[in-house]
């Protein structure tokens, strides 16, 4: 019950209310009015919740559906991250008062998609991230994506994609920058992985071929990776 109470005293039409039955009550205090009664200021708080619920959206007593975005990094690692990753897709494809772009909205299920096939790979690999790498790729499912939306779908849709920031870009540019910055470090974490598998497969060849080569015969040379051309 408080929570909803302070949701609605917190909605931006109660406030267009409230200043304008303020505004209404000092022209009063200042003898502007007349003899109109103190019915004004109510009147004038309903014109300024009207206003303010037509401009800025009527407030509601349920929680937005990205307040639910919370995610703990606890427990089981897979599990962690495919729940968190489920949440970040359901809320993207529900696009509360659509303030995700379409182009963006795509490239947030894309990535999801690409940490979820990073899982996979992870799993399934003889490579191994080093421990800074796995702490990144376990925080971008669970808390960093999460947090990322989460904030972004907490400012009102004409301040996110009108007003400037300290960076000098909006809010929507801000978040795409965010999703780039991701995909490239998701991107990067695969890239890892794969140059160590391919490095274990040159090396499990290279034993067959000297094992299996006719005796006195040369085995062919095979030339593995070296950390600076995975780089």
């Amino acid at each position: 019950m408080g929570q909803k109470l302070l949701r609605l005293i917190a909605a931006p039409a109660n406030w267009c209310g409230l200043a304008l039955a303020i505004a209404v009550l000092v022209l009063k205090s200042l003898g502007l009015l007349g003899s109109l009664g103190l019915g004004v200021a109510v009147l004038g708080y309903v014109v300024g919740f009207v206003i303010g619920g037509l401009w800025l959206g009527w407030p509601s007593t349920q929680a937005p559906a990205w307040e639910e975005l919370q995610f703990k990094d606890e427990g089981d690692a897979r599990e962690a991250m495919e729940r968190a990753l489920a949440g970040v897709r359901k809320l993207t494809e529900y696009n509360p008062e659509n303030r995700i772009p379409a182009s963006l909205q795509a490239r947030v299920l894309d990535l999801c998609q690409a940490l979820e096939d990073l899982l996979h790979q992870w799993e399934r690999s003889k490579g191994s991230l080093s421990l800074q790498d796995s702490f990144h790729a376990r925080h971008i499912a669970i808390s960093y994506l999460p947090e990322a939306l989460n904030t972004y779908l907490s400012i009102p849709a004409r301040f996110a994609t009108g007003k400037i920031l300290d960076n000098g870009k909006t809010a929507v540019d801000t978040f795409k920058d965010t999703v780039t910055e991701l995909e490239g470090k998701v991107r990067q974490l695969g890239d890892d992985l794969a140059a160590q598998d391919a490095h274990a497969f040159l090396v499990h060849s290279k034993f067959l071929s000297q094992k299996f080569a006719p005796p006195g015969a040369e085995a062919p040379v095979l030339t593995l990776p070296t950390k600076d051309s995975r780089s």
